[in-house]
């Protein structure tokens, strides 16, 4: 693309969770005594748990999954894309322009990859960020041999491409993504649980299905 380079017991199960959201590019949010599913604390709860963090918008929790099929269902367009690391026509993307803050998550896995702080304006015809969220993105050399692919880290749907040395910004790093492969949360707004494939967390924790159930 694009252009032209220019988480049996409560502590495993804390580890998991931690472990798990570290690898998908996301804090931890899930506490000992929530299930994957994380439903939400109530009043009494967090009172009688000095410890307890209220949900903030950045902080997504994690939903266990059984197998690819139970990722976010996709539009042959959004398959050619992200699956079959296809790239949609420069300028047509919907998330090129906006300015409005938020969160870009995948589109597949809901991971989130990139914070509308580090997006800006490079006209090459898609949206550009100088900067990932921390462990979010996974670089591979592309089959061209030339470009550096990006990935979804959590689920490997194809982001786009990113390139060096062009300095549009200080940190002269240009993250060049299909708008297909994100979708957009807006600052204020909850974001949906990260789909994470039970098999990886468990490989990951090396803990067995009753952990984490």
């Amino acid at each position: 693309m694009h252009c032209v380079p220019s988480p049996s017991n409560l502590s495993r199960r804390s580890s998991l969770v931690a472990l798990v959201a570290l690898t998908a590019g996301v804090p931890a949010a899930l506490s000992a005594n929530d299930t994957p599913e994380t439903k939400p604390e109530s009043d009494a709860a967090k009172s009688a748990s000095p410890t307890a963090a209220p949900m903030e918008n950045d902080v997504p929790k994690i939903q266990l999954i059984d197998s690819e099929q139970d990722y976010n269902r996709l539009t042959p367009a959004e398959r050619r894309v992200i699956l079959m690391k296809g790239t949609e026509r420069a300028f047509t993307g919907q998330y090129t322009d906006l300015k409005t803050k938020g969160t870009y998550l995948c589109r597949r896995c809901n991971a989130a990859l990139y914070k509308s702080d580090s997006k800006f304006h490079s006209n090459c015809g898609w949206p550009s960020f100088d900067d990932e969220i921390e462990g979010a993105v996974k670089r591979l050399p592309d089959i061209d041999g030339i470009r550096i692919e990006i990935v979804c880290k959590n689920c490997d749907g194809h982001l786009g491409h990113v390139f060096f040395g062009e300095r549009f910004t200080e940190k002269n790093t240009r993250h060049c993504v299909n708008s297909i492969s994100m979708k957009f949360v807006p600052d204020g707004k909850p974001l949906p649980p990260t789909l994470v494939l039970r098999s990886k967390a468990e490989a990951l924790g090396k803990l067995t299905p009753k952990s984490v159930d």
